[in-house]
């Protein structure tokens, strides 16, 4: 049986130095989500409101994600199981058209709610820490501290459709809740209350994943300290060097200009063979 390796430095062992302790997070579960999103009310702004009035059309435009709000709870009776609650904002660009042939851009709000199960595991201590927080008093008494922490990342969906739905069997009732950051979010205030508007709904289309992470402490190799191999420059404001010569010696981003499908293995060598060098050792 191979010796258990403890931290402290290691010999021969194709170049790791030594084994360390750290603190870090572990990924405990996660999941991906490719959603369909339909008909989801779109909540204009009192000008686009005006606009949507008298609107003979509406066609799509761009949505773009203000903010995700999560919560992790427990699940019952499934120890090391937790619900994630998340809450999607969109703000939402759309192009409706009046009585002439010109399309009149309008914002709104959009809002979506979705739910995963993952594993997160469990954990006995509660964790406090000395590191301060700004704005936030120092919490002696933390009891979620055994609770994982869920990260999601999403980014900015695409609006797959729009159309205006006034046939469509709904109650009328008025969207409360909206954080005040996401009314920041747009230039005036927002129609919430479905009754005062027409109802048009917005499709979309969004990836995410979702993970459930702990705190945790692992013994890892190390090959050596992290060392900058770029020396430090003075360039800008106040400096001493000709703006035109430090230009001079950077080079042409040509990969910013044209794209490229070279696909680099771990080596920095492109695959298929070839021994060109591509960006990735650069």
């Amino acid at each position: 049986m191979a010796e258990k390796v403890t931290a402290g430095p290691i010999c021969n062992a194709n170049g790791v130095r030594e084994a360390v302790c750290i603190h870090t997070k572990k990924i405990i579960s996660s999941c991906r989500d490719k959603d369909c999103i339909e008909d989801l009310r779109f909540y204009p702004t009192e000008t686009a409101q005006e606009v949507l009035a008298s609107a003979q059309g509406i066609r799509g435009g761009s949505a773009e994600l203000l903010y995700t709000f999560v919560d992790v709870e427990p699940v019952n009776f499934n120890r090391g199981y937790y619900t994630v609650d998340m809450r999607f904002y969109y703000k939402i660009t759309l192009q409706a058209l009046g009585c002439s042939t010109r399309y009149t851009e309008i914002e709104g709000l959009a809002t979506f709610g979705k739910r995963v199960i993952l594993c997160g595991g469990e954990s006995g201590p509660k964790i406090f820490s000395s590191e301060p927080v700004a704005d936030e008093l120092d919490v002696q008494l933390d009891l979620t501290a055994d609770l994982p922490t869920a990260y999601v990342e999403v980014i900015d969906p695409l609006l797959l459709s729009a159309g205006f739905a006034d046939n469509c069997h709904y109650v009328p009732g008025v969207l409360t809740g909206v954080p005040e950051g996401i009314l920041a979010a747009f230039s005036e205030p927002l129609v919430l209350d479905e009754s005062l508007s027409r109802r048009v709904c917005v499709s979309l289309g969004q990836f995410s994943i979702v993970r459930l992470e702990r705190d945790t402490q692992l013994l890892i190799p190390v090959f050596d300290y992290c060392i900058p191999t770029e020396e430090c420059t003075v360039s800008g404001i106040g400096s001493s060097e000709d703006p035109c010569s430090i230009f001079a010696d950077v080079d042409f981003p040509v990969d910013s200009f044209f794209p490229t499908n070279a696909v680099c293995d771990a080596d920095g060598t492109a695959s298929g063979g070839s021994n060109s060098s591509c960006g990735c050792t650069r």
